[in-house]
Order: C-alpha cells, then sequence, then structure tokens
C-alpha cells in the first residue's frame, strides 16, 4: 500500500473556491479515475487544502494520475475556474509508505 499526501496552499482569497472546485469537480473526476481517498482537510488557520490518496502500488497511481490529466472535462472545467487566474499558488505531494508496524498497512 501507498499513501499520497498532498497540499495546496490557495492564492490569497481562493480557498473557498479552490475547495470548491475539489467538491464539485476534481473529487468526482478523482472517483472515476479510480482514486481513492483517506481524506480531505482544509488545516485551522491556513491557507491550505490537503488530503491523502491511497494506492494498491505505484504503477496503479501513475497510470491513474496520467489519465486523469489528460481527461477533456478536467481540463475545461480546470480552464473554467482560473477564468480570473489560477487557484492554487503551491502545490507540493509526497509518497508515503506504511511501517512494517502501521495499522495502515
Amino acid at each position: 500500500m501507498l499513501y499520497e499526501f498532498r497540499c495546496y496552499e490557495a492564492v490569497e482569497g481562493k480557498l473557498d473556491a479552490l475547495s470548491r472546485r475539489f467538491k464539485e469537480v476534481t473529487w468526482p473526476l478523482f472517483k472515476r479515475h479510480a482514486f481513492d481517498q483517506v481524506g480531505f482537510w482544509i488545516p485551522e488557520g491556513s491557507n491550505q487544502l490537503v488530503y491523502i490518496l491511497k494506492w494498491p502500488d505505484r504503477q496503479t497511481r501513475d497510470a491513474c494520475w496520467t489519465a486523469f490529466r489528460a481527461d477533456p472535462e478536467w481540463a475545461e472545467a480546470r480552464a473554467a475556474s482560473e477564468i480570473d487566474g489560477p487557484l492554487a499558488a503551491d502545490i507540493t505531494s509526497q509518497l508515503w509508505n506504511p511501517t512494517d508496524y502501521s495499522d495502515m498497512r
């Protein structure tokens, strides 16, 4: 099992729009492309949206991301949501491997 932690730093004043895009567009498309959600969070006092995805292996992760990024519905929705500029100022991603003593294995 592999976990992917992603953190989106919203452009100032656009956290609500970023969260709305994830709720209404991104997450439904993720589900269509077989993404497995652990959870989404907005840390208190931050301008961030963070989430964790669960993958059976690196190959599945890479294939799902490739398919998602090539989805014309995603390209159209992203462009429409960013007509007044980007919603995210920075995006970071980390892949986490659970230890052999983790309940997450």
